[in-house]
């Protein structure tokens, strides 16, 4: 699970960085250092589903409760050699089975594959309660 975490986190900032929302580094930023080292324990009250293809884990996604209350998915990541294999799909199907609606998320406004895979499952924007630029907040009820 570390390995997948520290994938979709420095993707992230190298994409944060390339679109001037924040200065290229070598290393993640403290805040989510900690997460990759100790998973269970950053991840602790949230439900992680790991993909498997092939024998080798290959996506992961988070499921959380925000600050507000409101079910959450807090990490989204498929590896790049298994996109386009059904993989983001059925993690996110199994997020959102058994979780209580509404659930929201966030998303990179350049994410255009993840962002339209939301919109085909029923998410749409929502009022933003995260205003970083770039970021769209969006919900399914």
């Amino acid at each position: 699970m570390s390995s997948l975490l520290d994938e979709y986190l420095r993707r992230t900032e190298i994409e944060k960085a390339a679109h001037g929302l924040v200065a290229p580094a070598d290393q993640l930023p403290e805040r989510y250092r900690h997460e990759v080292a100790r998973p269970a324990e950053s991840l602790t009250g949230t439900r992680v589903i790991i993909a498997t293809a092939d024998g080798e884990d290959c996506g992961l996604v988070v499921v959380g409760t925000s600050a507000s209350g409101a079910s959450e998915i807090k990490r989204f990541w498929t590896r790049p050699a298994a996109r386009g294999r059904g993989v983001g799909s059925a993690l996110i199907s199994e997020a959102l089975r058994d979780v209580d609606r509404p659930i929201r998320l966030s998303v990179w406004e350049w994410r255009e594959p993840a962002i339209r895979l939301y919109q085909k499952l029923g998410f749409v924007s929502a009022v933003p309660w995260d205003d970083r630029e770039g970021l769209l907040c969006l919900e399914l009820a």
